[in-house]
């Protein structure tokens, strides 16, 4: 599991939103990613434990209207529900990732340092599985995590780090690869993380 909800309630509760290492003023490069893919503002999507990112208010704003965001943290839910007003474009769903069971299928499915978070074997079957479950035929996953530089640890939890061919080997060959990217992400209090970062689309 990634963390267990009381780790993720405590840290919403107890760190102000520009304290935590994951922290974006703009979620620039997501929204430029989700705007290549070429999913229609109608057309829903689901950030996977996007917590109090900024995205989904982003995203709210440029017009889309079936916005979803998934975190373990009912804390993070309640509250980035309240700063958008109760958006009725806007849903929260508190679940674990390794046990959501979809209701609904999703054009686009975001997934910013989740991932990476899913340090065994069963866990990174279980987030699949809901994948395969929850992404429309043709839809797109953007995922990033920790590259294979990056930290071994988050959030004081330990991670799996990625390269891009452990992407393709999660994803398999219902997925195809339009792109990939390594970035660096530099947290609040200045350091630097070393990302992996692709775009997949799932066959038809």
């Amino acid at each position: 599991m990634p963390g267990s909800s009381t780790h993720w309630n405590d840290v919403y509760a107890t760190k102000a939103e520009h304290a935590v290492s994951w922290f974006e003023e703009s979620p620039a490069r997501s929204l430029a990613m989700i705007a290549q893919t070429g999913v229609g503002k109608g057309d829903p999507v689901i950030d996977i434990g996007g917590g109090l990112s900024r995205l989904a208010d982003a995203l709210l704003a440029e017009g889309y209207a079936d916005v979803s965001v998934l975190d373990i943290s009912r804390e993070a839910i309640n509250r980035l529900i309240a700063r958008n007003g109760g958006d009725a474009r806007l849903t929260g769903i508190v679940s674990d990732i390794t046990t959501f069971a979809p209701a609904r299928r999703y054009a686009l499915w975001h997934d910013r340092a989740v991932l990476h978070f899913l340090t065994g074997e069963s866990d990174r079957a279980a987030y699949r599985a809901s994948l395969m479950a929850g992404l429309a035929p043709g839809g797109h996953v953007l995922v990033a995590t920790f590259a294979p530089d990056g930290p071994e640890k988050c959030s004081g939890l330990p991670v799996r780090r990625y390269g891009i061919e452990d992407f393709d080997a999660l994803f398999g060959p219902e997925f195809t690869r339009v792109s990939d990217e390594r970035f660096t992400h530099v947290t609040p209090s200045g350091a630097e993380q070393r990302f992996q970062a692709a775009h997949y689309r799932r066959r038809g």
